[in-house]
């Protein structure tokens, strides 16, 4: 086995109660990246869900894909996402190379954005692939009460800014030797550059639930 897809998904949320299975549009959460993973298997060889939830585990089972049970110590809110990877990696008797992580808080993606992504992980011959976008706000820090600005000078017009790029969330693709030594967006990854409304989408809140509603709505895509 080369390549597996792993979805992580607990089961707390203290912002959103029980987020993974809550509806986006007529789907759990959940249901939206496992049915991207399943729609992109000829990219992969399997596709694996981690979770500490039973009602996750049972939706996945539903969809047909592989339940790694995910122990209490790393499910935690302050458990970082490279744990729960890496126990997966840990727990299948197969030989893994490379791990594309697909995070269910990011449900919506380009029909493309994997296999754009799977080439420039290859071409560029790198340790990780992971999806940024622009930003296009005026950031500044506040320090003793006072505002200032990072990546502009007041009244600079916000065409002129320097570019600067967020983690979108959307993907990321690493080798397993770098998930196994706690890695994922490496030092010698590559930023695969997006900038479209699905990824300003990062549910957290009620609020994100319904914005990533309405652009499901308003977008009218197959997206499968």
């Amino acid at each position: 086995m080369k390549t597996i897809i792993v979805i992580p998904a607990r089961g707390g949320s203290k912002r959103l109660p029980n987020k993974n299975v809550l509806a986006l549009g007529d789907l759990p959460l959940i249901a939206h990246s496992i049915l991207y993973a399943k729609a992109n298997l000829h990219l992969a060889d399997a596709i694996y869900i981690t979770t500490d939830d039973a009602t996750i585990k049972e939706i996945a089972l539903s969809y047909g894909v592989n339940v790694i049970d995910r122990p209490s110590e790393i499910s935690g809110d302050l458990e970082p996402t490279v744990s729960a990877v890496k126990h997966v990696l840990e727990s299948i008797n197969e030989t893994v190379e490379t791990v594309i992580l697909l995070q269910p808080t990011n449900p919506l993606r380009p029909k493309t954005l994997l296999e754009d992504c799977i080439n420039a992980y290859n071409e560029k011959a790198c340790d990780s692939v992971f999806t940024v976008s622009q930003s296009h706000h005026k950031l500044g820090k506040i320090e003793n009460d006072k505002f200032k600005p990072f990546n502009y000078t007041p009244g600079q017009r916000s065409q002129d800014l320097e570019p600067l790029f967020f983690e979108n969330g959307l993907l990321y693709i690493t080798n397993a030797t770098s998930v196994l030594n706690n890695e994922i967006m490496t030092t010698n990854g590559f930023p695969f550059k997006i900038n479209h409304e699905f990824s300003t989408i990062d549910i957290d809140t009620q609020a994100d639930l319904d914005y990533a509603n309405y652009i499901l709505e308003k977008s009218n895509l197959n997206l499968i």
